[in-house]
Parts: C-alpha cells; sequence; structure tokens
C-alpha cells in the first residue's frame, strides 16, 4: 500500500522512532508530501531490491472520424524503467559519560538530529542529481531523466533576474516563460525548486506581478508559493554550503514537479518505513556506543511530463 511519511509514523509504535520520522519531515518538504510505493520485497537472499515500471513518453491522442471510416490508430510510446532502492544514512559515536551529562539539549539527541539533516540532504541531492552511472550506490535523480526530454526548456535567451532592476526589466518576460514551461507539463505541479537564490528571485517577481502568497504547513512552516504552487529551496548538498541545484557562471536551472504514483513518488521496501534510527544503548557493557539513521528508498519518474527543468536564468 503506498505511504507517505505520516502514514508511515502511525504505523511505528516506538515514540523514539516517531519523532525521527516527524523530524525528516518537518525540516524537507519532499520527504514531508512525497508517497512512497512500499511495493519492493527483497529476493535472491535480500541481494536484490528493485523496481520496474513503465513510463510514459508521449500523450494520448483523440480525432473525430467519417461515417465508414476508421480511426487512424495511435498508441502512447513507453520505455520500460527500473530503480534499485540503495540505502544511505549515517552513524555517530558517543562515549556513556558525556551521554549521561545532560544539559539543555542532550548530545545523543543533537547528533541524531544532525544526522538526519544529513539524511535529507543527500536525498534532496541525489532527487536532482543522482546518477547510478557515476556513483553505483546511489539512485537516479531527476537531471538525468530529463536531459533532452520534451520538458527541458531552453528560452531563447538567458532571463536576468540577477539585481532589482534587472528584476524589474525582466519579469514579466520570466513569468511569461514560467507559465508557458507550466503547462508543458501534463498537470499543475506540486512544487517549484531550485536554489535559495533562485526561490528569492521568484518570490521577487511573484510580488510584482500580484501572484506571491504565503502560508503554513501542520508543522508552522510558513511556505511561500507562486500562483498557489509552493517553492521550495533545495538546500546544500551534505557536508557542504554548496547548493543542490548549481549555479554556475551566474546561471540556474528550476524544477517543477507533479508529485503522485501516476507521476513522481519514492519507492521503499514492502512492509518497512522508509526511514528508521538506532539509538545507542547504553545498558550493555562498552564505553562508547553507536548511533545510526538511515533509508531505503528511491525515486521514480511514471511519466516524463510529470516533472520539467527551465534552464537559463541569471541570478548572479
Amino acid at each position: 500500500m503506498p505511504i507517505t511519511l505520516l502514514e508511515a509514523k502511525k504505523n511505528v509504535q516506538d515514540a523514539l522512532q516517531m519523532g525521527v520520522i516527524d523530524e525528516f519531515r518537518k525540516s524537507n518538504f519532499i520527504l514531508d508530501n512525497i508517497t512512497f510505493d512500499d511495493a519492493v520485497s527483497p529476493t535472491g537472499g535480500g541481494a536484490t531490491l528493485t523496481y520496474a515500471y513503465t513510463r510514459l513518453l508521449t500523450q494520448p491522442n483523440a480525432d473525430f472520424r467519417e461515417i465508414n471510416t476508421e480511426y487512424t490508430p495511435q498508441e502512447v510510446t513507453k520505455q520500460r524503467h527500473s530503480v534499485d532502492l540503495k540505502v544511505f544514512g549515517g552513524s555517530f559515536e558517543i562515549d556513556r559519560i558525556i551521554a549521561g551529562m545532560g544539559g539543555i539539549v542532550s548530545e545523543v539527541t543533537i547528533q541524531m538530529q544532525q544526522k538526519v539533516k544529513a539524511a535529507q540532504a543527500l536525498f534532496n541531492n541525489t532527487v536532482i542529481n543522482g546518477d547510478s552511472a557515476v556513483n553505483a550506490k546511489a539512485f537516479d535523480g531527476l537531471e538525468k531523466a530529463l536531459t533532452g526530454s520534451s520538458t527541458e526548456y531552453t528560452p531563447g535567451a538567458v532571463i536576468d533576474l540577477s539585481s532589482a532592476a534587472a528584476i524589474d526589466a525582466n519579469y514579466k518576460v520570466f513569468l511569461d516563460e514560467l507559465d508557458e514551461f507550466l503547462m508543458g507539463l501534463d498537470g499543475r505541479p506540486s512544487f517549484i525548486a531550485g536554489n535559495i537564490k533562485l526561490i528569492a528571485k521568484i518570490r521577487a517577481c511573484a510580488r510584482r506581478a500580484g501572484a506571491y502568497t504565503e502560508t503554513k504547513d501542520g508543522f508552522g512552516r510558513q511556505i511561500t508559493s507562486y500562483d498557489g504552487i509552493p517553492l521550495i529551496d533545495l538546500g546544500a548538498k551534505p557536508g557542504t554550503n554548496d547548493p543542490v541545484v548549481a549555479i554556475t557562471t551566474g546561471e540556474t536551472s528550476l524544477y517543477a514537479v507533479r508529485l503522485g504514483l501516476d507521476g513522481f513518488h519514492g519507492v521503499s521496501m514492502a512492509g518497512h518505513p522508509p526511514a528508521k534510527t538506532w539509538m545507542p544503548n547504553f545498558k550493555d557493557a562498552g564505553a562508547v556506543k553507536k548511533g545510526e539513521v538511515e533509508m531505503v528508498a528511491a525515486v521514480a519518474l511514471k511519466a516524463t511530463k510529470a516533472a520539467g527543468v527551465f534552464r537559463k536564468i541569471k541570478v548572479s
């Protein structure tokens, strides 16, 4: 049965595990909203965690016909894909003396929260930049799937949003191009994502056009939107300050994604929550104990038109 992390939390009895699932959700829009198809069962003694699916490449067609004539046959173009679930996360070690010192926030809590933060960052980075041909331990991301596709949108010239004056001059052109790009998808996207500089520029354009709104989610986070579509900063790569969506010679890209089991979704193991933790066990002998955070997941793009990338936006 497909689940979100919120649904996964309901099936967990351990209060600590519930708290960690909330940590994954409350600081990450994608993890809070994406649906995981928990359909993968280990085979071959646990060595294979493969999810196979069909990706639609074109749209269906319909037409009129005259009496005593036949319709012109047309079939959607599709392509068989598979993705292997990948295991990622991290561990930390704490001496039992340090763990027992207490304080405003315990060392165990700090280390666990920071390890969850790193796993979130790795997930976001892989959703965009993952390439199993470069790193066999990672799953493939949107950049690999969308490059060269029908929803890779490249304007005729670079759109300059690098300063307030440039935004004043170009925001109408940018929003017109953005709307044209979004209309090329197969439905209203669930979010528009990019780096923090780009999101700030889109907010500025939306304010000038009166298409800017703010709401709060269930965790009290402020969600800003363009025309009702959430604007999401994908943050930095794990262990660095480099943005997930790179800025090269001042230019960057934005991604629009429609979440859904017929669009873009996560994949996880059957009967297991996507995220798990192992807390240090200080009851047993041994001075230094280990804690771990781990996810077993991948992503699948069921239809190429469920996601797109918009190139050549100048932000600096």
